[in-house]
Parts: C-alpha cells; sequence; structure tokens
C-alpha cells in the first residue's frame, strides 16, 4: 500500500467533516457560496496532495490547514477588490430582514473583524471550530504559548467592544 491518505479514507473524512469545515469557513468568511468553494477546493488540493499525508490520522489537520489558507486568500482578494471598487458596501441589512440574534450576530462579527488576524483566527478555531488549545498551534503554525496569548488577548479585545455602546 501506497503511503498517504487514500481516496477512501479522504471520501469518509468528507463526509464526516464538511459540514464542520463549512463551519470553519463560515466564521472566517461572510458569504455561503464563498464558504462551499473554500471547503470544495481544500478537498480537491488535499486530494492531489494526499501521497503526502503520511499519516491519515492527519487529514483533517491538512483540510482544516487548507480551509483557514484558501479563506485568507478570499479575503486578499475581497480586500483588493473592495480597494478598487468606488461606491461604499451596504452597513447593515433593513431591520425588517433581522431579528435581535440577528443583532448580535451582527455585532459578534463587527467586533471580531476588528480584532487582529491572529487574534480572530485562533478565537475563531479555538471556540468556534471547538479545536483545542494545541490543535490551533499545530494548525496555524505557531507555539502553544502565542495561542494562549492571542486567544486572552482577543476575549479581552470581544469584551471591550461588545460592552462599548453602538
Amino acid at each position: 500500500m501506497a503511503a498517504g491518505t487514500t481516496v477512501d479514507h479522504l471520501t469518509e473524512t468528507y463526509r464526516a467533516h464538511y459540514r464542520s469545515l463549512l463551519g470553519l469557513a463560515a466564521l472566517l468568511l461572510d458569504d455561503t457560496a464563498s464558504c462551499e468553494d473554500v471547503v470544495q477546493e481544500a478537498f480537491i488540493r488535499v486530494h492531489s496532495a494526499r501521497k503526502r499525508v503520511r499519516d491519515p490520522e492527519k487529514t483533517l489537520a491538512y483540510l482544516r490547514q487548507t480551509v483557514v489558507n484558501l479563506s485568507r486568500s478570499a479575503l486578499r482578494r475581497r480586500i483588493l477588490g473592495l480597494k478598487l471598487l468606488s461606491k461604499p458596501m451596504p452597513d447593515m441589512a433593513s431591520a425588517e430582514e433581522g431579528a435581535y440574534d440577528q443583532l448580535e450576530r451582527d455585532a459578534l462579527i463587527k467586533a471580531m473583524k476588528g480584532l487582529q488576524r491572529r487574534q480572530r483566527e485562533v478565537l475563531v478555531l479555538r471556540y468556534f471550530a471547538d479545536m483545542t488549545e494545541a490543535q490551533v498551534a499545530e494548525t496555524l503554525g505557531i507555539s502553544l504559548g502565542s495561542v494562549k496569548a492571542y486567544g486572552s488577548r482577543g476575549i479581552a479585545a470581544l469584551r471591550v467592544a461588545m460592552e462599548a455602546p453602538a
């Protein structure tokens, strides 16, 4: 048997973790279509490089890292597009379209966008993707101490941002 992740293992990983990876992308991006594109592209890329995944147990970690990296790339492209765009984007949907929960979610997303990139990534992976600190460190390629520091500072900044009057 050749080294690497098998197509069958990748297929099972797809079935078991597609939704969680879509949720991870959704926390880093803001529209469903982009999230689906990022997750699909992540599976395609890991499938193409499956022979390099020596330990099949790390397939999910590779997928998570790929989703994070592709989300970063999508955001960079979007930011470049916004810089080239002359008209402003609407601030928020009308009150009729959203309920109280949506307003709270919008406030959280706004506060998350105000964080430093690493703080946001650590908090998304740690609390929304429900990863351990060690998994976050491995996914982002940073030390465990950095994960703790970014997480602590990020939560403190979120508290301040969420308590500030709108």
